[in-house]
């Protein structure tokens, strides 16, 4: 038995939630950073609310890289072979088809109690049956080799929508989160009779950010080659989806193939529809729905429970010793011993330009001020991992671990997954955010902090707006012209995120406890319910997969 709870009547729509990354648990390491935790919370949430939801996705072999730590403290991409024993054989095998060679794609299965998650098959070319380079195909999550990660969409669209044909769970609803799956829809496309309106009354699109790094594009001929339209063939794909040229959009083609599209906050949806208005049928726009986290997973338990009994001291003394097993770890990794009294600031997320790690290093003087002052400081940690091949990326990175060696209260630190992820939330008080404005389709690391009493400083963007009451549940930095030069942007963000630490968050902290803790009892009852990923889970299922299969 596929579910181990009786479905719920009104999530009893079947549906498919393609991704391809899942962060469920520490010990399976399928995942990279905020695609993977949002579908994490997503399968989690099914499990809580008893939907009829089955996850796809792929086991890759070696992960996404473990992040360690060379001689001089810079970092360094580690590739291990993964193990699972938790995770059952099906002995489920599908064939696909990749650059015109057949390849054997196998299921395993993650069961939904052994995380508490919805139950995920898991995908695989790396079987004995294959050949060395198919095998290579599942091997690292996001394989910076352009006709390896066709290969994979391949796998996880096709494989994954065979798989579920053979294990008798052929889905009502085929969800893709993000266009990785995109093959997937072709597949079905050929499969009715190339009826263009019965395959995409089966489709429904996630689209989560506007970077074009998240909006892949490919020479369609090499699509074409690598099996990418299955029976579809090229000439009719680029004819369904409005692409005639010689590049393929898979966000156009996902956005063309599905009936209903939705974004990942309000501000997203508007950014989206503005980006894709000449794909969109205008009476049928890219909906919000804002992103969530799954609080069972995430929140401390005793912070809620002090929070629940009315307990301002037991919040105190529960943050205090939340920050001390952080700094456990701080110490652990960098030798440097933090203070649970004084004002801790988090900068924790993927690692890429627009997010701005060091935005508040901008003027260094300030900088140094005030983490080197023997008055009200501030400890900053940063953490976050880099694509293993994006240099530009793991060159700041290495920046701020040189920065950091001067101070001794900053400290970056490696192997940012779930786990320490957890720890840094529950361990900050300040979850700082700030990547240029309009380009954070959502940004959920916030909501996690925010559930665990980290107050979160952030630019207005993302999901930020549609939750922050300034000084009341968080701290919100003054919009500023989205087209000014990036380093005018850098130097107005900075001088407002200074002046604002300076003038209005550290004076909160040191000389009014009392008013600051009934800020963070007032983030904790903000965040719930409305940014839990039960209410996300419930929104899918009436604005998306409902409205998809005519309930």
């Amino acid at each position: 038995m596929l579910f181990p709870y009786a479905i719920d009547e009104k999530y009893k729509t079947k549906v498919a939630y393609f991704s391809m990354e899942f962060a469920i648990h520490q010990a399976l390491k399928i995942y990279s950073g905020g695609l993977g935790f949002l579908s994490g919370s997503h399968m989690r949430s099914v499990y809580d609310l008893k939907q009829n939801v089955v996850g796809v996705g792929i086991l890759w072999s070696y992960g996404y890289y473990d992040q360690q730590r060379r001689e001089d403290r810079s970092m360094e991409a580690h590739f291990r072979r993964k193990h699972y024993s938790f995770l059952e054989d099906t002995g489920i095998t599908a064939q696909i088809v990749i650059n015109k060679a057949p390849i054997l794609v196998k299921a395993f299965l993650l069961k939904a109690d052994v995380f508490h998650s919805a139950p995920i098959f898991l995908l695989t070319t790396d079987i004995p049956e294959n050949d060395f380079l198919t095998r290579t195909i599942t091997h690292k999550l996001y394989d910076a080799g352009e006709e390896t990660r066709i290969a994979q969409e391949i796998v996880l669209g096709v494989g994954g929508a065979k798989v579920l044909e053979a294990a008798g769970e052929v889905p009502q609803i085929y969800h893709m989160n993000e266009g990785h799956a995109l093959p997937m829809t072709f597949y079905l496309y050929a499969k009715h009779d190339r009826d263009l309106s019965e395959t995409r009354k089966r489709v429904a699109f996630t689209t989560h950010t506007p970077e074009k790094a998240g909006n892949e594009e490919h020479d369609v001929n090499l699509l074409d080659r690598m099996g990418f339209f299955s029976e579809t063939g090229k000439e009719e794909a680029q004819r369904i989806t409005g692409q005639p040229g010689g590049h393929f959009s898979l966000t156009i083609g996902a956005l063309r193939m599905a009936s209903i599209a939705n974004a990942v906050s309000k501000i997203h949806a508007e950014v989206s529809n503005e980006m894709w208005k000449e794909h969109l049928d205008p009476n049928n726009p890219i909906i919000p729905i804002t992103n969530a986290q799954n609080r069972r997973y995430w929140a401390d338990k005793s912070l809620l429970r002090a929070y629940e009994e009315g307990e301002d001291f037991e919040i105190v003394a529960r943050k205090k010793h939340l920050k001390r097993l952080l700094f456990d770890e701080v110490a652990d990794q960098t030798g440097k011993l933090f203070d649970p009294n004084i004002l801790t600031i988090v900068w924790s997320r993927r690692f890429v330009e627009y997010k701005r790690a060091r935005l508040i290093t901008h003027n260094i003087e300030r900088f140094k001020y005030l983490v080197t002052r023997d008055e009200k400081p501030i400890q900053i940690i940063w953490a976050g991992k880099p694509h293993p091949n994006d240099n530009n990326s793991i060159n700041l990175f290495n920046e701020i671990v040189y920065l950091t060696k001067a101070y001794k209260r900053c400290a970056i630190l490696v192997g940012y997954e779930l786990s320490l992820s957890r720890l840094l939330k529950q361990g900050s008080d300040i979850w700082l955010n700030t990547p240029r404005i309009t380009r954070e389709a959502s940004g959920t690391s916030g909501m996690t902090a925010s559930m665990n009493g980290s107050l979160h400083l952030s630019v207005p963007d993302g999901w930020h707006p549609e939750f922050s009451i300034h000084r009341r549940n968080s701290f919100s930095l003054p919009a500023i012209d989205p087209k000014l030069p990036a380093e005018e942007q850098d130097y107005i963000d900075n001088k407002n995120l200074m002046d604002m630490l300076e003038d209005e968050i550290i004076p909160l902290y040191y000389d009014h406890p009392n008013e600051w803790t009934k800020m963070v009892r007032t983030c904790i009852s903000d965040i719930i319910p409305a940014f839990d990923s039960g209410r996300m889970a419930n929104e899918y299922y009436n604005k998306l997969y409902n409205h998809n299969a005519g309930s």
